[in-house]
């Protein structure tokens, strides 16, 4: 008998040794997200991650989507959280500014980590030449029109290297004022009315020289006169949304972010929209300009400086943000950052999504801008060029006028 308790305890003892090794094998990353019990993509990363790291635990720490920025600057002072979402670049600036990133530059290089799917976007987070983020998502710009009017119209849809005098040209064509029929529409925003002037890489929103924006301003009037597009007044009287002015069906194209897909597939599906068969095509572009580019906004991840498992949370963003996990995020009808066929031909597998090879080929830009870089003075330039942007559309200034104002006013701010 005395044996056997023996056995049975030197058993337990082991089972005991080994649980205690299983658990020490055991890691959890933590990541610090918005919005994290409401987000579907998060869900499926974390799944998707787990499954294929066993042993790894990942675990979200919930901050207000409102206040996310200032709650984390003030978190980053002592928190050793490994992973940080990034919501805007700004914030990650500041962020950089006060040691908090780890400078990614030794782990892209150990690992031969492939940037090239990021088609430049990667370079919105590198600040005097320190990678201290990349990004997952990126809700770039894209032209949506509606197949039904162009067929009607007799007019051939819109192409992926398509410029904007021939944007303008089908716009004019399709238009038909007598029965309320635009070729396109622009939202109230400044971005989908004059922001294409940063996809050739050179013309930025925070330079302090706007003379590039009269072109887009002009074409926006030229449009409104011929009665191809609603007035900006119209608009904003009429509080007009785009989702729904575009979801009515009299309108050829629009202009904007990616997001609108997931809300357009949605409400085709459920009988709200009057659009039945669309299409995706590139932002046209101006002549010196490379077909396929365009602009957004990113959504990133970096790693906490004062993180104890660096190599982990490195191997997650790694995953993350390439080829794998873009994937996963591809298939929860968002836009990943990363730029691939493979990750093309998920989205483009959502049902719902038009099946032409235009619209997937649409998936594939060769260069995306950021809409308005990060640096001291952004929300302060941001709102100058809106009020100024408000009076242009209104046309209580001349376009000359417009630009410069915004050229004196951000002038004298750039010079403090």
């Amino acid at each position: 008998m005395k044996k056997l308790i023996a056995l049975v305890l030197a058993a337990m003892m082991l089972l005991s040794v080994a649980s205690f090794a299983a658990a020490d094998e055991t890691k959890t990353l933590t990541i610090v997200a918005w919005d994290a019990n409401t987000t579907g993509y998060l869900t499926a990363q974390k799944e998707a991650y787990e499954a294929a790291h066993p042993g790894v635990t990942i675990e979200y720490i919930d901050v207000s989507s409102q206040d996310y920025d200032q709650k984390v600057a003030t978190m980053l002072t002592n928190d050793k959280s490994d992973i940080y979402m990034v919501k805007d670049i700004p914030a990650l600036l500041n962020w950089y500014e006060t040691d908090s990133c780890t400078d990614l530059n030794d782990y892209i290089a150990a690992s031969n980590y492939d940037l090239s799917g990021f088609v430049g976007m990667e370079t919105n987070y590198n600040f005097d030449g320190k990678q201290v983020a990349l990004p997952f998502r990126s809700d770039f710009e894209i032209l949506f029109y509606n197949k039904d009017l162009f067929d009607a119209a007799n007019v051939e849809y819109p192409t992926n290297d398509m410029t904007w005098e021939q944007y303008k040209e089908k716009a004019l064509t399709v238009a038909d004022p007598t029965k309320d029929i635009y070729g396109t529409h622009y939202h109230t925003w400044l971005s989908t009315a004059v922001n294409y002037t940063v996809a050739d890489g050179v013309n930025t929103l925070v330079d302090g020289e706007y003379s590039d924006l009269a072109y887009f301003y002009q074409l926006i009037q030229d449009l409104e006169d011929a009665g191809a597009c609603m007035p900006y007044s119209e608009i904003t009287a009429a509080g007009l949304h785009y989702s729904g002015a575009f979801g009515n069906g009299n309108i050829a194209m629009m202009p904007m972010g990616y997001w609108y897909v997931a809300t357009l597939i949605t409400n085709i599906a459920n009988g709200t929209y009057n659009v039945k068969n669309w299409g995706l095509a590139a932002m046209p572009t101006k002549e010196d300009v490379k077909a396929g580019s365009t602009f957004g906004n990113l959504t990133g991840a970096m790693i906490n400086s004062k993180s104890e498992q660096k190599d982990l949370a490195w191997d997650y963003i790694a995953w993350l943000c390439g080829e794998e996990g873009s994937k996963v995020t591809a298939a929860t009808g968002n836009r990943p950052a990363w730029v691939s066929e493979g990750v093309a031909d998920v989205m483009s597998a959502l049902e719902g999504f038009p099946t032409d090879e235009g619209s997937k080929a649409a998936l594939l830009p060769t260069y995306v801008a950021i809409e308005i870089p990060g640096m001291e003075y952004t929300s302060q330039i941001s709102n100058i060029l809106g009020e100024e942007h408000s009076a242009i559309m209104t046309r209580e200034i001349s376009i000359e006028e417009g630009i410069e104002n915004m050229n004196e006013r951000v002038g004298d701010l750039l010079a403090q």
